[in-house]
């Protein structure tokens, strides 16, 4: 997937590039910062930042990365904080977007960026990654063709926040919709309520089969006794049980398709909105009715296009899934679908804060 949150060294990260959170003179400091001048060695990365400096707040230059992993540092002048009324937010996208565009402009694959201006910077770290998240996500959609793996590296959950009204709202959810003490981010344990509704899911499943026959049946015309079997108008019908179980039962990416030209999306559309990568999507689409996703990728496939919690159920059913009452991963998916319009990066980022599995982790 396209965009992703890991808990990682941002020195260490197999990308074409690392980006630091740099200062306006391009000089030298602590942190995350130190930590890549000293890897790519600091006499040289001190030098190359001396030749380009000063760099504007919002702007990005690059240089090699010398002594790192990686080809390049791309260095990002975010803003201070100061209290929110002085364009620090669109300074911040401004940095992010301008990182990004060196990124593209240089060709590369693969970009990590850390949180910028969240450190010593001052910006309050929910609406840093907002900034973040929004400019990403912005960015990826601007262009069909625009492909690049984009990785936000924190050092661990605790960095991501979020917003004080996302946060509270998705507690009275969970907690409304008895999720179990979600505040403290436990994992559940199945209860016999995930159990009843796969049954009852695989009821209505059968039920649906049986309306299928019964409609099938109604069609043929009735023939009195006696009547010649191969006359046209009294034949036996053609349709057997194995056609009838055959349509009614689509593949998940005959449902799929189903959806998308309904709403007339075109694929880009889908697989950018859902967080995917065009490869996997190519791969939906010439294995047909042999795929089969993983529950994340269904499920990001289905805020993709943009279905609601019944569609979406329906979507996932075709490859033998369902959204529990007992997951809490579910009930953080649920919340953001019953609120309508889900953004998936902010699907993930609230998976991720709660210790749940991102969607994007499993392809």
């Amino acid at each position: 997937m396209p965009f992703h949150i890991v808990e990682n060294d941002l020195t260490k990260m197999n990308t074409d590039a690392i980006v630091n959170a740099a200062n306006a003179m391009l000089e030298g400091g602590g942190g995350v910062c130190g930590a890549i001048f000293r890897q790519a060695g600091w006499d040289e990365m001190q030098a190359a930042c001396d030749a380009l400096s000063p760099v504007a707040v919002g702007g990005a230059v690059t240089t090699p990365a010398f002594g790192l992993p990686q080809k390049y540092v791309i260095h990002a002048v975010g803003p201070m904080w100061q209290g929110g009324n002085r364009g620090e937010k669109e300074l911040l996208r401004s940095a992010y977007r301008s990182a990004l565009l060196e990124a593209e402009r240089l060709g590369l694959s693969s970009v990590a960026f850390p949180l910028i201006s969240a450190g010593i910077f001052g910006y309050p770290k929910a609406e840093a990654l907002s900034v973040a998240m929004d400019t990403v996500r912005e960015f990826l959609m601007e262009k069909d063709e625009r492909e690049m793996e984009i990785y936000l590296v924190v050092l661990d959950r605790s960095a991501v926040e979020l917003s004080r009204k996302l946060f509270g709202e998705i507690e009275r959810y969970l907690e409304t919709n008895d999720y179990s003490d979600a505040p403290r981010f436990h994992r559940f344990s199945r209860r016999e309520g995930e159990y009843d509704q796969i049954r009852e899911h695989l009821r209505r499943q059968e039920r649906q089969l049986e309306q299928g026959i019964f409609a099938a049946e109604a069609v043929a015309p009735s023939c009195p006794v006696g009547a010649i079997e191969a006359h046209d108008e009294c034949a036996a019908p053609t349709i057997s049980l194995d056609d009838i179980v055959r349509i009614k039962r689509e593949s998940f990416s005959e449902r799929l398709f189903r959806f998308i030209d309904a709403r007339q999306l075109t694929d880009a559309q889908v697989y950018k909105a859902a967080n995917l990568d065009r490869k996997l999507f190519s791969k939906i689409r010439s294995r047909g009715d042999a795929y089969r996703p993983t529950k994340g990728t269904a499920i990001a496939l289905a805020i993709g296009i943009g279905l609601g919690v019944d569609e979406t159920q329906e979507l996932l059913s075709a490859a033998g899934y369902v959204l529990t009452d007992s997951s809490l991963s579910d009930g953080i998916v649920r919340y953001f679908l019953e609120r309508g319009n889900p953004n998936i990066f902010e699907i993930e980022t609230a998976l991720y804060r709660y210790g749940q599995a991102t969607l994007s982790s499993a392809k």
